[in-house]
């Protein structure tokens, strides 16, 4: 707005919209405050009558997208990479957004935007003026409307088919009359209006969408697949229909008049058949994110004092109180309060083995519960949960595009115009330069070259790749948040690994007992558990757990005193017994010279020594360390057996760091590292050419996750983690690490075979439809062949996307 004048306009449009009870326009702060009647008028209404006021409106009111930096829309219509391009340029205008890309396969389009941006009625306008399907916004807890629309177009797409070959098989019957004795007694003009009449609805009703989808090119002055398929079949049925009406114009050129109705008629039906059998592989590559979606439990059990009432899981609110029974699956995040289980977290892991949960610990929706019952209070619901986060990221993932795909965008940009110089080129030729020329045998070479260019599989080759690729990663604990990322990981050479949580437990652990003359190894771990009874120190949890996990027994000490920097002291049957560092024996004025070596030997292995003492003399030792993971070491030979380097970063002294890499066969250390300086460490790597891929907790390695060419957060499903890295492993395996380099690996293999083979395709079908083999074999390729190959491409390419099921399957579990 610019002056009062506008104001003033603005103001009488908005309160002249039935509905609208209020309408202040405030030039100053450049705000409208409206007041309205929800059941007349809604904020996309608001914005409309603005835009055509000619000025622009950004609602402040939350919408479902609001304070988002992405939204994702569902567009029905698009049949291929002509149609992916034409969206993607006229989202991309819409103001206020920065970036758009759209996912044929997905039939979605993720928009990137600005907080002041043009609205989804904005985006409405933007794809319904291209002649598409505006399915409204995808929200994971609605049913998808792309799903619903994919379903209605298989009915659809079933009904026209059969329909399509019925009419094929009699018109095919009437073109080779001559063929089939019983019906030479109809008389062939007959007959040929028959086909006339037969062919329409084969045609034009059968072949709607082409004719449809060729005329919201046109609008556009533009061209795609449907325009291809539209002019070949109405080139040969309107031949077909001025050979069957005016036989005597090609008769007084010396031609004798041919019918293609057969062509025209199979044309349609056969790649309506490609069209059918490619939307139900186009189905089962979004398999994946339906089983997610069909984890999400119902109902929940919410307390209320005593009473326990069933509540759709819609209904239940942070802080809410719920009951969970066995076999039930847990309704959504939280912490349990009382009661103890184990709990199925594969949904989430990948791993089969249940994890036993007891009171002050995270449980996540949809994983199930399988022992004992117990109550626990909800931190996450709705969109909040880690379910909800994990189908998000998929979601985002399979909407992306990798870098490899911008050449099949590039192709398909100038793929339908070419086709038709070609074909036109083709006609030209055939119906000028042969000796004994044919008009109907240039015709056919022209729609033969039509309908036998497949932008489509150009199209899918990438998205139905990684639509699967990031499926099958999601099933197993892998979250890969984009096509980039998938592109980018198989093309690493350096592995780094923060030590603290990642490589390790992060937690210490007994790791040695060393015990004194007449003590045996269990007494010397009873005594120190025994001092340590009541102690909340990280060492005397770890003391604890050993004892528990060896079952050893033992009395809790009296008259405990903890000395702070120093360890404990307690009375066991009535002596005095100390547990604690050099320092409190030196202190005690105890001698260590008996057990001194070996302390030394512990210590030079970066393990924490503890002391035991009984009545002022030296009688054992214990070593506690953070020691690796189980799955650590295998996890680095694996690296390294695929040629990788494996580095590993800590903010740790370089002996107990040393030690570590020692034990895994790690050879590059990088060593006290503060947190701030992990990212300039992985930059360091990248200078010196290597691609790098840094494997955190996701929490204090957030920078140098973000700073890594591949960042992958380990063991945490925390928004931290999935927002700082580019794959998130919901297990601590470390295992997960090369499951993902291979699945990567798996991926990118297939969309290359996938790229090839559409390429192949085009540049060895097109010449062989415009007859370049005619000259040496006496080949030419009539339309209904040339519309099976172009069929058979697309479904090929989406095949062998699928076929990445079986592989991963296959190598997951080697």
């Amino acid at each position: 707005m610019s002056c009062a004048a506008c104001v003033r306009r603005v103001e009488e449009g908005l309160r002249g919209i039935p509905g609208v009870r209020k309408a202040v326009v405030n030039f100053a702060t450049e705000k409208a405050l409206v007041e309205y009647e929800p059941e007349l008028v809604d904020i996309n209404v608001l914005q409309t009558k603005i835009s055509d006021l000619g000025y622009e409106a950004f609602p402040e009111a939350k919408q479902p997208s609001a304070g988002k930096d992405k939204v994702t829309i569902s567009v029905g219509g698009m049949t291929c990479a002509a149609c992916v391009r034409r969206v993607e340029n006229a989202l991309k205008k819409v103001s206020g957004v920065t970036d758009a890309g759209v996912n044929l396969a997905t039939a979605r389009a993720t928009v990137t935007h600005v907080p002041n941006w043009g609205g989804l009625a904005a985006l409405e306008r933007a794809v319904t003026e291209q002649g598409y399907q505006f399915l409204g916004e995808t929200d994971s807890s609605a049913p998808d409307p792309a799903e619903s629309a994919r379903i209605r177009d298989i009915k659809e797409l079933k009904l026209k088919v059969a329909c399509g070959a019925v009419l094929s098989v009699i018109i095919f019957f009437g073109s080779m009359q001559h063929w089939f004795g019983f019906l030479q007694v109809i008389p062939r003009e007959i007959m040929l209006y028959a086909m006339f009449v037969l062919t329409a609805p084969a045609v034009f009703w059968v072949g709607s969408r082409f004719f449809t989808g060729a005329v919201k090119a046109a609008r556009q002055m533009t061209s795609d697949m449907n325009t291809l398929v539209a002019v070949g079949s109405l080139s040969a049925y309107l031949y077909s229909a001025t050979a069957t009406f005016f036989p005597h114009f090609f008769m007084t050129a010396g031609v004798m008049p041919h019918v293609y109705y057969d062509g025209a008629a199979m044309i349609v039906t056969l790649i309506l058949v490609g069209r059918l059998l490619e939307a139900r592989a186009k189905s089962k590559t979004s398999l994946a994110i339906r089983q997610l979606l069909g984890l999400k439990p119902k109902t929940a059990h919410l307390l209320n004092g005593v009473d326990t009432a069933d509540v759709a899981v819609e209904e239940v609110r942070v802080d809410d109180v719920l009951l969970v029974k066995p076999g039930e699956s847990i309704p959504v995040d939280g912490l349990i309060i009382a009661g103890e289980s184990t709990i199925d977290e594969s949904m989430l892991t990948g791993e089969s083995m249940p994890v036993s949960k007891g009171a002050g610990q995270k449980i996540f929706a949809a994983t199930i519960n399988k022992t004992g019952s117990f109550t626990f209070r909800a931190t996450g619901v709705g969109s909040e949960t880690a379910l909800a986060q994990i189908i998000r990221l998929v979601e985002e993932a399979q909407g992306s595009k990798a870098p490899i795909q911008r050449l099949a965008d590039r192709v398909a940009s100038v793929f339908v115009p070419v086709v038709f110089v070609i074909a036109l080129i083709t006609f030209a030729v055939w119906y000028f330069l042969p000796e004994q020329s044919a008009f109907s045998r240039a015709l056919l070479n022209f729609v033969s070259v039509l309908v036998i260019a497949c932008p489509c599989a150009l199209g899918l080759a990438t998205p139905t790749a990684i639509m699967v690729g990031t499926g099958l990663g999601a099933q197993s604990g892998i979250l890969i948040k984009g096509g980039e990322t998938l592109e980018k990981v198989h093309k690493l050479t350096v592995i780094v690994f923060d030590k603290t949580g990642t490589l390790t437990r992060g937690e210490p652990a007994v790791t040695d007992i060393v015990a004194g003359d007449g003590f045996t190894e269990d007494q010397i771990l009873a005594y120190a558990a025994a001092l340590e009874a009541v102690s909340e120190h990280p060492l005397a949890q770890a003391i604890l757990r050993e004892t528990r996990r060896k079952k050893i027994n033992f009395t809790a000490g009296e008259k405990f005193t903890a000395l702070s920097g120093l360890g404990a002291q307690a009375f066991l049957e009535g002596k005095l017994y100390l547990l604690g560092n050099r320092l409190f024996l030196q202190q005690e004025n105890i001698s260590i010279e008996k057990l001194e070596q070996a302390a030394e030997k512990l210590a030079g292995e970066g393990k924490t020594v503890v002391y035991l003492a009984a009545e002022k003399n030296l009688i054992g030792l214990l070593a506690l360390a953070d020691v690796p993971k189980a799955s650590a070491k295998a996890a680095v030979d694996s690296l390294k057996s695929r040629g990788l380097q494996v580095a590993m970063m800590t903010g740790d002294n370089i002996g107990t760091a040393k030690a570590i890499a020692r034990e895994l066969g790690i050879d590059q250390v990088l060593a006290e590292v503060l947190p701030g300086s992990k990212a300039d460490e992985v930059k360091k790597l990248q200078k010196a050419g290597e691609i790098v891929a840094m494997v955190g907790d996701g929490i204090n390695d957030a920078p140098a996750l973000a700073a890594a060419d591949v960042g992958i957060a380990i063991g945490a499903g925390t928004d931290v983690a999935m927002e700082a890295s580019d794959i998130t492993l919901i297990s601590d395996d470390l295992f997960s690490v090369t499951k993902a380099i291979r699945l990567s690996e798996t991926t990118m293999r297939v969309i290359k075979q996938n790229l090839f083979w559409a390429f192949f395709y085009n540049v060895i079908g097109i010449p062989i439809a415009a007859g370049a083999l005619y000259p040496f074999f006496g080949i030419l390729l009539n339309p209904e062949f040339a519309a099976a190959a172009m069929a058979a491409s697309s479904l090929s390419v989406v095949s062998n996307s699928l076929r990445l099921r079986g592989l991963w399957k296959k190598r997951s579990d080697v």
